[in-house]
């Protein structure tokens, strides 16, 4: 079975990585609870990683207090471990099945921790479409290995790639400034 090239699934792969940035980003609130804020948090559930949001109910009572009502008694110290070990500077406080998280005042430290945590996000997203072009060159050379595809052929195709993967970290680095700026802002 000959491997088929696909310019526009490798461009939809890549706008998949772009658009997991902008959910990540979408939760760095700037002073402000969110729900979104902790749902990329991945906990270890049962023998397996899983999002906070398939183990709990993430709810917002107040504009700075998050609610955790995690489903599982036996999840509740595995759902703390997994909030303070997520770099967002929360501080959860348990109450039975219930953790709250103060969401912390923006102070300038706050401000850079965050925009830490949106450059760590922003690069996630690079290396993803940086996976997805190595994958499509693969497939490339390949085709060229096998005959199916000529060496200009070939090239023209792989600077198309080139060109879709530039345009995906172009929009990425985008995204970036303007959440940091947003961050900065007093």
């Amino acid at each position: 079975m000959s491997q088929t090239y696909d310019l526009a699934d490798i461009k939809r792969r890549m706008q998949g990585a772009v658009q997991s940035l902008k959910h990540d980003l979408s939760g760095l609130r700037t002073g402000r609870a969110s729900a979104s804020l902790v749902e990329p948090i991945q906990v270890d559930a049962y023998g397996s990683m899983m999002p906070l949001n398939q183990v709990a109910t993430i709810s917002v009572p107040e504009p700075r207090l998050l609610s955790v009502q995690v489903w599982d008694r036996g999840m509740v110290s595995a759902v703390e471990k997994a909030i303070r070990e997520s770099n967002l500077g929360l501080n959860p406080q348990t109450e039975g099945q219930v953790i709250r998280l103060r969401i912390p005042e923006m102070n300038e430290q706050r401000r850079k921790e965050l925009v830490k945590v949106a450059h760590k996000y922003a690069e996630e997203a690079r290396i993803a479409v940086r996976h997805v072009r190595r994958d499509g060159l693969d497939t490339l050379k390949k085709l060229e290995k096998d005959g199916e595809m000529s060496q200009d052929d070939h090239a023209r195709e792989a600077d198309l790639v080139q060109k879709a993967t530039d345009q995906a970290i172009a929009e990425i680095d985008q995204l970036l400034a303007a959440k940091e700026k947003e961050i900065m802002q007093v």
